[in-house]
Order: structure tokens, then C-alpha cells, then sequence
């Protein structure tokens, strides 16, 4: 018998995962049978059936054609045990449902639910949902289904009337494998609505609705509600007729807005397959399904039938599903109303392919702004982008990032608000009201003299806006904050808003972001906070005028996405993977965090030290512990405004680079978590292992004579100290990057101390392993690249193949299954608290694992040519991009595809040879017809979206882009202080006048079907 869920303390299922055995995305949901609800149960469990069944995937099962289920084989009546909690009063209970039938009164509903999933010995099913009975959603109470044969899991549960809750039941399945992960059935569709309480019995057969199916992705909020076609024909409520027996709901989100689904089926009661007259279904408002009632009482054997589509304007039948037959059976029972819930109608499912440009808002240019891109200035990207055919904006994360008020502070990704927005981008004049507009002409100058600047003049910009603004709040605080928008505001927000905008005073009362150094308030005190945030309080205007700004930040961004929204065109935003280490969240909530511990990138060709981004990492463990709060509230937070987002560097959900403290250069780091190497494997290869020479710095004569050449005998009396047998340990106070960095920090900026810097780093990093912390030097992890030091070529050439074995195990088969539960008990419980719609940047060094995960959970995965998966392959083509991704030919994080073409000669040739298919010499410089090309294999892709910097759209017309393509890069990754100030050329108003270019895109777009 199926036994209850195991939860851990924490609240969590264990080692929540997917099914190693599932085979992955099924085309289509397959044809269905909905049995007798009369006949003989099955009570048999999945452990008992052991020796019948056959070893298959937990995926579902296509019928063959006409195939019922036996009636012995059909539901019991019986009331199985349910949750052990008494029928107590809810707040579910609160809306009571009474029904009764023209015969007699009917006090409570007896519900079989019967799911057609075939499963394997050790697996097995649950079910929950928002009642007592269903566990209340309460994944330890779901309640344990029982298994009836190879095909189907059945239980069957009664229902009080009076706990039916007006709204209906919604519900879902779980399966639990036999090596503990959990695997959800997808959506929130899955209803027993009062509409139904006709008859006593309900009988509900439903499919299970795998997260990775395609169509899943099309009843995300921004297809349902901006790109796909509303349905002209749209019934306002479920009404079951007297006469029905059978309920059918189906699913089919790309019909055109004049397409309903229809139904035709064998004998007379189905219209003898005449597609002249099929029986035309109805979508219901609010719902999401295709419906229609059947009677089948004068059936006297189960019935064939097939969905289709069905034109309402031009009274037309379109076509049939793919797939097989489906079959239903027959009921003589008058008592009962049998529910099909059949999933999906098989039909094309990859059709639909748009298209989007990405900039970061600091980029725009427009007439108005202020030397910087605002967010009023997206309407006037969304008007070109409707002009052109694009359907999206992509635009880089906007939250507040004012740490030092300087130039360092335009790194957009180091928030230290996730829910504060950035003042940067607020339009002054917009946020004045009309007595005060005047206020406006004493900074009008400064604003033409910024908004003519090339580029971003971040301090210049802030400095003036921030003045501004505090000559403005005093003059509207008062009656803005007795606005019922305002108050709607803070009473949603007051949660992030009060820690934020009293960190934003504690920094600037201390000068300083860094709260470890604050003299008072430097551990958070809830009480003490809301005390100088109270109106009373002497500091309370200081720390309000924080709401202020954003209350104006946030009405600016939500118009701005309204005016897309009425435009066809949708926002996708950026969820950076960390945030500031010195920033409200890590004060508000350092139990969240590592601080101690620095996130980053192994190194790879574009920054061959490795990368540290100077986050800390996350405590999952600590955040498992109340669901993911910090987390859902984030995701709830960027609902605001976005439609769609990127997060940044989801491989960081699987592991993430982690960096010590004291380090400064990526390559200190390793993935946290990860399988470590034990002392045994070492010894067991007979590798002679000695704990210093393979973990501590390895320094000798040879090493420092390579390293520094002719300074050597410095570095010798400057840094060292001899321990005996040749070999050096660095003195105490440069024995890490950290502090070698504060030890040069007063000697001159020349190449010699550049070079002591960078020979010391090198020295600290010359290591083959890290020691596991607490492992009493029994547990290692591997230095990345660490056959490229010079202590490994010191090392007997037998321990270098050795390690080099090992190596190779460690990064790229240990950890694959480990790095798959520890995302999986993070993504699926993230992903099911937003319907937007979400795509992975997936880049780097990518794990074997995180393709079947994201796809399995039905995530977009990010391609670009240059930068391929594969790595047997030297370019990536469009064309082989899988529909559930966005492609590119670039990102912020790289140069255009004209600044690329002049980077790398040989590969270039490559490209030009093998990817355009070209015979002679590449030309040197990206000619316009090259970049042309090249956006085309991207539009004529088969993934979902092609999304495109706009400097690589502006790269096809060589009379409207950039003259240099080197002033046309965001950002160089490899550079930790690099200054995030590119601005378009054009402003926004002549992009969209520039109408011969404008035209030949939109045409583009159009025929490439996008």
C-alpha cells in the first residue's frame, strides 16, 4: 500500500526531483478511455502488483485504438481512509454549497478520482488539493492513492456538501518515485466545481499534465493575456443539464480566435463522424478548458470519437487531433455524472514564434530623458517595436543598486534592494505635479547638457536627480501620501519598503553601505526599525522619502508595461542570480546568505582567472526551511510589472561557484554543493598524497623564478619565508589575495606592482586541491583547471594521470544526479508560485543535467551560435535550437556581431565558410548583408522567440548604426569594475521616423512567420 509523503524538518519533501526514468517530453497527451464507474474494484497496490508489471516509464500510456478498461477493473465505491484530521470548520468552509435535485436533497458528493498514469514498481501516487479531505494543500497530508492496474491509480473520497466552498475544489497529483523525488502534475485547472453537484457520484478521469509539454507554456499570463487571440465565443458559466452523463474538458491554447474545439464519433449520439455536423464544444469564461456535455444513457456499448477543430465564422470543419481514437464508455448509472479532464487535443503545438529586442533601460535615448534611458521611455520602444513586428522587450534587471553613490553603483546586477526599483530611472517631470512643474526650468540646461553625452554619466545623473527630488518631496509628500494609491502601495510593499528605506538612511547617516561597520543598527531589529520608521520619529521624513521616490518609480514602471500590454507587446525582466553583499536583504535577513562566502564564474575563454561578482551565496538550506519565501515574494514582486523573466545564471540553482572571503580571483573557488574527493580514492590510484604540497600554496626556487623572472630574489625577502626543503610559505600578511590586494594598495599604480600583484594571486592559486571545511583532511575538491599549474607538471607523472582521471570524474560525472535533486528541490516549488513565463540563462559551464531539468520542468533554455553547447562543435546553428528556447546571436555580456567579427580572424572564417556558406576570404569588417544573414537564421529559427540586442538590429542598415562597433558593448565579464554606461546613437524618436529600415525588418519578421 502506498505510504504518506516524507517530509523533512524543514517543511520540504526529500530530495525533491524528477523521475530518472521518464523519458522525457511526449509530443501530445494521448487519446483517453473513461471506464464504467459499476463495475468490480481492484484494491491491489503497486507493491503487490510487483510481478505483473512490466519495468516502464512513468510517463502516460496511449490506449490502442477502441481499448477499454474490463469492468472489474473499474472504480470502487468503497470510502478509502483519507487524512486522519477531523472535518473542522475552514476558511474554505466559510461559502457553503447547497444543492438538491428535483427528487430528493443530496447532502454529500461521493468523488472517485481515477488518473490514467502508468507507473513502475516503487512509484506512487498522491493526491491534494484546497480541502481537509485533500489535505489542504498540505503536500505531508496528501492522501495516498490506490493502484488499479497498469494504466490507472483510483481513490475515492466523499464530500460534505457544506464543505464545498463556492469557488469549487481544485486539486492535483503527485508522484512519488522510489528513490523519494517528487514529480507534479502541472497547472491549477483540475476542479470539482459546485456546477457539478447535480448527482451524488462523480466519477473524474484525468490525465496527468506534464510540466514540459509545450502547450503548458501557452497558458502562461502573457499568452493568455496580451499575445495569443482571445476566443469570440465565450459561454459565462458551467451549467450541467438535467440529461448528462458525461462531462468532456479538453485543452487547445493556438486555435484562432474563430476556432472551437469540436467532437465527432461513431453511432448516432456522435454524430456518425459527420464532420458537416460535429458537436462543437464551449469554453466557459474564466476557464481554461474546451467543454461539452453528453448524453450517453441510450449508449449500449463504449463509443470511438476523435476532437477536431471547428471554424465559427466560416462554418467550416478544419481538421481532426493527431493520435489515435479515443474511446467512452457507457453508463447506465443515473446517479452519476463521469468527468473526462483529457488533457490536451493532439494538434500542432509549435507553431506559434515571435520575436523581441533586448537593451538595458539606462541605454534608451529619447528627446526628454535625462542623459539616461527612463522608464517612460519604454513606450516609445514599445511604439517601435510594434512598428516593426516584435512582440517582446527584454530589458536588464532595474532594482535600486546605490551602494557607494558612485559610477560602481551602475552595475545593474548587484541589487541592494530585489524589490526596490532604481531612482535612476524615474522621469522627474512625470512625477511633478502641475503647480510644481516650474521647479523644472532651473535644471533644464543640465538636463540637455547629460542627455548630449555618448554614454551614461551615472554619478553626474544621479547627483542631479537625487536633488531634485528632495527639493520636490517636502512640496507633494503630504497629499500623495494620503492618496488611496499610495497607501495601496506601501500597505502591498511595507514589507521590503520600511527595511529598505531605513537601510537607505543608515547609509548615508554612516556613510557607508556596510552595516558591519555601522556604530548602531547594524544587526537588524525588527522593533527597532519600525520605531524610526514610525511618522513620530525625528528621522521619519529622511526614511520616507525613500516611499516617495518609489512609489513614483512603481507607477511609472506598471504604465509603462500597461501601455505595452494595450499594444500587443509584452515585458520580459532579469532576476540576478545574487545581491549585494552591503545591501538591505543581506541586512534584513543574513540568515539567507553565506556572507562569509563570495559567488562567481570558473574560469572559461573570456575571463581565464574565473570570475568573482562579489554576492554571497544563498542559504538554501536555511530558505528551504519556510518554502522559499525570500524567493516567492521576489517572484511575486516582478508579477508588477513583467510578463516574462530571465534568471540570470539559473545554473546557480543547481550548484553555484563559490569563492572564500579572503579570495579576489574566481579561480579560488569551487561549486557548492559538490561531491568532494575522499582521501581512500587518492590511495586507492596510488597516488603518493602528501596534505601540504597538495593544498598549500607550492613554492620553490623554480616556481618563483618562473613566476616573477628577475624580481625573484624580492618576492623572496619581501613575501616569503623558508620552511625547510626548498620549498616557501608566504608571510602572514599576504598569505591570501585578500590581503595581498590591502598589502599593494598604497604602493604606486605601475606595471612592477601590477606584476606583484598579479605573481602573488598566481602563487596563492598554485594549489591542486581545496580542503572540504570540517573534513579533518579527509575530503577534497578540485582546484578548476588545476592541470594547468605548475605544482601539477611537478608532480610524478603517474600522479598526474592519475588526478587527471580523477578530475575529469569529479566535474563531469559525480555530481550530475546530486546537482539534479539539489535543483529540483528548489525550481518545481519556484516555478509554481508565478505564471509567468520563464526562461533559464543557461550558459557556461553547463552541468549534463541542466538541459533534462529544464526541460522536464518546461523552462526556455537560452542559445547562441558562438557560443554552442556542444563542445565537439565550433558555432551553434539556429536551426537546431529545441521550441522551448530563445536564441541570440549575442548578450550584454559580449560584443555585437560586428564588434565580433573583428575579434577572431580564424573563427570568423569559420563562421563565413561553415555557417553562411561562403567560399572566399571573410571580409574583414561585418558588412551590412553579413549581419543581415545573420539575424535571419536566427528569425527563421524553430525556437519560441529570437531575441536580439538592438545594436545587432541596427547592425543591418550601415546608414543608421553605430560608426565604431567597439562603443557598442554593455559589458566585459572579465572586468569586475567595468562602468555600465552605453547609450544608443539614435534616440528613440528617429528610430521609429527611420522608416525605410523599420519597414525592411517588419518585413523580415513577417516572413519568417514570427
Amino acid at each position: 500500500m502506498a505510504k504518506k509523503l516524507t517530509i523533512t524538518q524543514s517543511g520540504e519533501i526529500e530530495n525533491t526531483g524528477l523521475s530518472k526514468t521518464k523519458s522525457g517530453v511526449k509530443k501530445r497527451e494521448e487519446p483517453s478511455t473513461l471506464s464504467s464507474p459499476s463495475a468490480t474494484p481492484d484494491a491491489t497496490t503497486a507493491g503487490q502488483k510487483k510481478k505483473v508489471l512490466k519495468k516502464k516509464s512513468a510517463k502516460k500510456e496511449a490506449a490502442p485504438k477502441g481499448e477499454k478498461i474490463a469492468a472489474k477493473e473499474a472504480i470502487s465505491t468503497k470510502k478509502p481512509k483519507t487524512s486522519s484530521k477531523k472535518d473542522a470548520t475552514t476558511a474554505t468552509q466559510k461559502s457553503k454549497v447547497s444543492v438538491a435535485t428535483k427528487s430528493k436533497s443530496i447532502t454529500e458528493l461521493q468523488v472517485t478520482f481515477l488518473l490514467k498514469f502508468s507507473t513502475h514498481f516503487g512509484q506512487n501516487i498522491f493526491i491534494t488539493g484546497n480541502h481537509p479531505k485533500l489535505g489542504n494543500q498540505d503536500i505531508n497530508q496528501a492522501i495516498p492513492m490506490q493502484y488499479l492496474n497498469q494504466e490507472y491509480w483510483q481513490i475515492t473520497i466523499t464530500f460534505q456538501l457544506n464543505e464545498i466552498p463556492k469557488e469549487g475544489i481544485t486539486y492535483h497529483y503527485i508522484l512519488k518515485n522510489e528513490d523519494g523525488t517528487i514529480d507534479y502534475d502541472w497547472g491549477n485547472d483540475k476542479k470539482i466545481s459546485p456546477a457539478y453537484v447535480k448527482k451524488s457520484t462523480l466519477l473524474i478521469e484525468d490525465a496527468w499534465n506534464f510540466a514540459g509539454y509545450y502547450e503548458n507554456a501557452f497558458y502562461t499570463e502573457p499568452f493568455q493575456q496580451i499575445l495569443l487571440p482571445k476566443p469570440r465565443q465565450v459561454a459565462d458559466t458551467t451549467k450541467i443539464n438535467a440529461g448528462t452523463t458525461h462531462l468532456l474538458k479538453v485543452k487547445a491554447p493556438l486555435l484562432s480566435a474563430d476556432e472551437v474545439l469540436c467532437l465527432c464519433g461513431e453511432s448516432t449520439i456522435l454524430n456518425n463522424w459527420n464532420t458537416e455536423k460535429p458537436l462543437l464544444l464551449k469554453r466557459y469564461k474564466d476557464e481554461s478548458f474546451y467543454s461539452i456535455q453528453l448524453n450517453l444513457s441510450t449508449a449500449k456499448q463504449a463509443l470511438q470519437f476523435k476532437f477536431g477543430v471547428y471554424n465559427t465564422n466560416t462554418k467550416q470543419f478544419v481538421r481532426f487531433e493527431n493520435g489515435k481514437n479515443r474511446t467512452i464508455n457507457a453508463t447506465n448509472a443515473t446517479d452519476t455524472l463521469a468527468i473526462m479532464n483529457a488533457g490536451f487535443a493532439v494538434l500542432p503545438n509549435n507553431t506559434w514564434r515571435g520575436a523581441g529586442v533586448a537593451i538595458p533601460v539606462f541605454s534608451l535615448r529619447s528627446e526628454q530623458s535625462f542623459g539616461v534611458g527612463e522608464f517612460t521611455d519604454l513606450k516609445l520602444l514599445v511604439d517601435w517595436a510594434k512598428k516593426t513586428g516584435l512582440k517582446l522587450v527584454q530589458i536588464l534587471p532595474v532594482n535600486d543598486t546605490t551602494a557607494t553613490h558612485t559610477w560602481a553603483d551602475s552595475y545593474p546586477y548587484a541589487a541592494i534592494s530585489a524589490f526596490a526599483l532604481h531612482p535612476l530611472y524615474l522621469n522627474l517631470k512625470k512625477a511633478t505635479s502641475t503647480e510644481n512643474l516650474h521647479l523644472l526650468d532651473s535644471i533644464e540646461a543640465q538636463r540637455l547638457q547629460l542627455n548630449a553625452l555618448d554614454t551614461v554619466d551615472y554619478e553626474a545623473v544621479m547627483h542631479l536627480k537625487q536633488q531634485y527630488l528632495q527639493q520636490l518631496y517636502p512640496l507633494q509628500q503630504k497629499v500623495l501620501f494620503q492618496s488611496d494609491e499610495f497607501k495601496t502601495f506601501f500597505h502591498n510593499n511595507s514589507h521590503w519598503l520600511i527595511p529598505y528605506a531605513v537601510f537607505c538612511y543608515l547609509r548615508d547617516l554612516y556613510g557607508t553601505p556596510n552595516f558591519s561597520e555601522w556604530p548602531e543598527n547594524g544587526i537588524y531589529n525588527e522593533s527597532a526599525i519600525e520605531a524610526m520608521a514610525s511618522p513620530d520619529s525625528e528621522q521619519y521624513h529622511a526614511i520616507a522619502y525613500h516611499y516617495f521616490v518609489q512609489f513614483y518609480l512603481h507607477s511609472q514602471l506598471q504604465e509603462a508595461t500597461g501601455y505595452a500590454h494595450q499594444n500587443g507587446i509584452i515585458l520580459k525582466g532579469d532576476i540576478a542570480i545574487g545581491v549585494c553583499r552591503n545591501g538591505a536583504d543581506a541586512w534584513q535577513a543574513p540568515h539567507l546568505f553565506h556572507l562569509n562566502m563570495q559567488a562567481g564564474a570558473p574560469p572559461d575563454d573570456f575571463a581565464i582567472k574565473g570570475q568573482n561578482w562579489g554576492f554571497p551565496t544563498y542559504n538554501w538550506q536555511q530558505m528551504m526551511q519556510d518554502g522559499f519565501a525570500w524567493w516567492k515574494k521576489r517572484f511575486e514582486q516582478m508579477r508588477y510589472y513583467f510578463d516574462a523573466f530571465r534568471i540570470d545564471h539559473i545554473l546557480g540553482f543547481f550548484r553555484i561557484w563559490s569563492i572564500p572571503i579572503d579570495a579576489v580571483e574566481g579561480i579560488m573557488g569551487r561549486f557548492v554543493p559538490a561531491l568532494p574527493i575522499h582521501i581512500n580514492e587518492l590511495y586507492s590510484r596510488n597516488i603518493w598524497f602528501d596534505y601540504y604540497r597538495f593544498t598549500k600554496p607550492y613554492i620553490n626556487e623554480e616556481v618563483l623564478a618562473e613566476v616573477f623572472g628577475n624580481d625573484a630574489d624580492f618576492v623572496r625577502n619581501t613575501f616569503l619565508q623558508y620552511n625547510g626543503f626548498g620549498n616557501y610559505t608566504l608571510k602572514e600578511e599576504c598569505n591570501t589575495q585578500r590581503k595581498v590586494e590591502q598589502y599593494l594598495a598604497h604602493w604606486n599604480d605601475d606595471a612592477f606592482t601590477q606584476k606583484m600583484k598579479q605573481g602573488l594571486f598566481d602563487l596563492i592559486s598554485n594549489v591542486i586541491f581545496f580542503e572540504e571545511e570540517g573534513s579533518n583532511a579527509q575530503q577534497f575538491h578540485f582546484r578548476f583547471a588545476m592541470d594547468a599549474t605548475i605544482s601539477f607538471r611537478h608532480l610524478d607523472a603517474h600522479s598526474q594521470q592519475q588526478l587527471k582521471e580523477l578530475y575529469v570524474d569529479y566535474y563531469f560525472r559525480r555530481q550530475d544526479d546530486f546537482w539534479m535533486k539539489e535543483a529540483l528541490q528548489k525550481l518545481p516549488a519556484l516555478k509554481r508560485v508565478t505564471n509567468m513565463l520563464i526562461c533559464g540563462e543557461d550558459l557556461g559551464l553547463v552541468p549534463a543535467c541542466v538541459p533534462e531539468v529544464m526541460r522536464q520542468l518546461g523552462l526556455l533554455s537560452l542559445e547562441i551560435q558562438r557560443m554552442p553547447k556542444n563542445p565537439q562543435q565550433t558555432f551553434f546553428h539556429p536551426n537546431d535550437a529545441p521550441y522551448l528556447s530563445v536564441v541570440t546571436p549575442s548578450t550584454h555580456d559580449m560584443s555585437t556581431i560586428r564588434g565580433w567579427w573583428e575579434e577572431d580572424k580564424h573563427k570568423i572564417q569559420q563562421f563565413y565558410n561553415n555557417e553562411l556558406g561562403q567560399w572566399d576570404n571573410a571580409p574583414y569588417y561585418c558588412e551590412a548583408w553579413i549581419n543581415t544573414a545573420i539575424v535571419l537564421q536566427h528569425l527563421y529559427s524553430p525556437a519560441m522567440w529570437s531575441i536580439f540586442q538592438l545594436q545587432d538590429l541596427l547592425g543591418m542598415d550601415e546608414s543608421i548604426r553605430r560608426n565604431n562597433p567597439n562603443d557598442e558593448r554593455i559589458n566585459i565579464p572579465s572586468n569586475p569594475k567595468h562602468y555600465w554606461r552605453y547609450r544608443m546613437h539614435l534616440t528613440l524618436e528617429q528610430l521609429i521616423d527611420a522608416n525605410l529600415f523599420n519597414e525592411a525588418l517588419q518585413k523580415m519578421v513577417q516572413e519568417s512567420g514570427r
